[in-house]
């Protein structure tokens, strides 16, 4: 059994990827592009980007997003009185209605939620995170806030798989030394990361219990934006919230 007050019925975690369909933007943008830093019209991003918060059903200025720097910084926001939020890389709640995003199009979006504490976060994880440790800091500010790793679950979502990522046999060991099952082979034989296997051995080695992976490839799968296999493109969004 998990201590602490229970999070009303009214309020539950929910998440949501989105992907590049339905959109505003046109190529190589095309064509729901979340991504205001990556050369598309900033009109059809905020077009996009009003059109996620009708389909979620939430006010367009609840809706936070960060200036991602592949680092370790993690935001506790209580309001969108900031938005971005600069220079993190990952964001917390325990505010319902706050929705927090993560901006992703290779990288893994990991979404956080313990739904006994009602706190939630939204995080980036690319290479350098794993290496250099987001997903702790992450849940280590969720524990500020109340949450227990026991109770947290999480949603790691489309990213790009091991068998399409290919490093050098250095930089597989850098992160291989956090995350060991982040190591693989590529379908041609050479050294490769699968980040969503290394997160899912972080987690739980952290006590998270439940980890969820969404199996979808962004290099594979022409539905998601993929900065590996595109070059300049756009991004897609890892969305959690608190709904009241």
């Amino acid at each position: 059994m998990s201590s602490g007050p229970a999070v009303p019925a009214a309020v539950r975690p929910r998440r949501v990827v989105t992907d590049r369909r339905g959109g505003r933007s046109v190529a190589p943008y095309d064509s729901f592009n979340l991504g205001g830093h990556v050369g598309d019209d900033p009109a059809d991003v905020a077009a996009n980007r009003a059109r996620l918060a009708g389909e979620l059903g939430v006010p367009g200025e609840q809706v936070v997003w960060m200036t991602q720097v592949h680092g370790t910084g993690v935001a506790i926001v209580s309001d969108a009185e900031e938005n971005p939020v600069a220079d993190v890389d990952a964001l917390v709640t325990a505010t319902p209605g706050l929705v927090l995003c993560v901006l992703v199009a290779d990288c893994v979006p990991v979404l956080l939620a313990d739904p006994v504490a009602g706190v939630v976060a939204a995080v980036h994880a690319g290479r350098e995170g794993v290496r250099r440790g987001v997903v702790p800091a992450a849940l280590a500010a969720m524990t500020r806030l109340g949450a227990r790793p026991a109770d947290v679950e999480a949603l790691l979502g489309p990213a790009v798989c091991g068998l399409d990522y290919e490093v050098p046999a250095g930089m597989q060991a850098e992160v291989a030394r956090v995350a060991p099952a982040s190591a693989v082979r590529t379908r041609q034989g050479t050294p490769g990361l699968d980040l969503r296997a290394g997160l899912a051995e972080v987690l739980r080695g952290a006590g998270v219990r439940q980890v969820v992976h969404d199996p979808r490839c962004t290099v594979e799968d022409p539905r998601l934006f993929s900065h590996r296999r595109d070059g300049v493109t756009g991004r897609q969004a890892g969305v959690v919230w608190l709904a009241p």
